[in-house]
């Protein structure tokens, strides 16, 4: 739905006054109540035509034709229809407005004409009012319909900008994070390779380094998705690997190998009994959240809770960091982890708790979403 402009909001005040002003300058007082009438209508119609912009010209004929069929004094609401058609070109192109324009025009002129015929106005001025509003009409919708182009013309331009912006990042991260992730990847590989020659391999540096190695398949997996999506036609996977509260133990079984302590409390197999989309969501925030430990906590130990009361999936993740007082400064972890939930009817808070920092995130299961794409 279109915005309404507040300008327009003044011309339509101004309309009125100026209408009321005319009507009692010239005597007639007892007609304050038609002049508000037809006027008011004729502004309302003014400013609504920027969100219905058919209903709003052909409204705007008719208050034009009550207004002057009625007798009432000239005034500004001579230039209401010409004005309402301005801005209602902008929204809506000729073939679309023309079929409601043409009907308005001649409610418009019908005014004059009975305001002549029923209430003595001089013919030769209904003649010149009549090409007035014709020859406004018709010049407003061309200028509308001229400044409607240029609108959406600009506003090409910049969505073609920013796809040219998101093909950039796309190409950055691509040669700059997708490299930097397939040689981790290497690295590890050969490292394992190395290990294995050895008599008597460590098995904690061997869990270390299929972690790193896994780890950065995976995310290297992961850029290549969300990169095919800024920058369509290359050559990437179709849809990201699916990820959900079954693949969370291998999350957690990687982080454990470095040297992280993560109790988990859980009511059972959980996975069956909640939904590919809160399952996806689940596993974001506690992937997210996890990563926020290991990179701004400095704790331990961290308890990972997963229960479902009253139908609704609970998650908690607290660790044992030290408390901070001042309340944590919310970047794009936080913000994200938020939005995911949100995005399926669900509540996420953050912040300090009795030791540490926790993450308390509700999701609703057991139903179908209606998910924005």
């Amino acid at each position: 739905m279109s915005r309404v402009n507040p300008w327009w909001l003044l011309v339509a005040f101004l309309l009125l006054a100026g209408s009321l002003g005319a009507e009692h300058g010239h005597g007639g007082a007892d007609h304050f109540g038609l002049a508000f009438l037809f006027a008011g209508l004729a502004g309302t119609t003014l400013v609504g035509a920027s969100v219905w912009p058919r209903a709003g010209v052909l409204l705007c004929g008719a208050a034009v034709l009550g207004y002057f069929g009625t007798g009432l004094t000239n005034g500004p609401v001579f230039l209401a229809l010409p004005l309402t058609t301005l801005v209602a070109a902008q929204r809506v192109r000729a073939p679309g407005l023309t079929p409601v324009l043409v009907p308005a025009g001649v409610l418009a002129v019908t005014g004059p004409v009975l305001r002549a015929a029923w209430h003595g106005a001089p013919w030769s001025e209904a003649f010149w009012e009549c090409v007035g509003v014709v020859a406004l009409s018709t010049g407003a919708a061309f200028a509308g319909w001229s400044l409607g182009d240029r609108g959406r013309a600009r506003a090409e331009r910049a969505r073609l900008v920013a796809t040219e912006e998101r093909l950039r990042m796309a190409r950055e991260l691509h040669d700059g994070v997708g490299h930097g992730l397939a040689v981790i990847a290497m690295h590890a590989g050969v490292a394992l390779h190395l290990t294995d020659r050895q008599e008597q391999p460590d098995p904690a540096i061997r869990r270390l380094l299929e972690g790193i190695r896994d780890a950065s398949r995976d995310s290297l997996d992961a850029l290549r998705v969300e990169l095919g999506r800024l920058a369509p036609g290359d050559a990437t996977p179709d849809r990201a690997p699916a990820r959900g509260l079954a693949d969370i133990d291998l999350l957690l079984d990687r982080l454990r190998a470095g040297g992280l302590v993560i109790d988990v409390r859980r009511d059972g197999d959980l996975a069956d009994r909640v939904c590919a989309e809160a399952g996806a969501t689940a596993y974001a925030i506690v992937q997210e959240a996890l990563t926020n430990v290991l990179r701004h906590s400095g704790a331990q130990r961290v308890l990972l809770e997963m229960t479902l009361p009253d139908d609704r999936l609970l998650l908690v993740v607290a660790d044992d960091g030290p408390v901070r007082g001042d309340p944590p400064t919310e970047g794009m972890g936080l913000r994200g982890m938020r939005a995911r939930a949100e995005r399926l009817g669900g509540v996420l808070s953050a912040g300090p708790g009795e030791q540490g920092f926790v993450v308390r995130a509700e999701l609703p299961v057991g139903r179908e979403w209606e998910v924005e794409q």
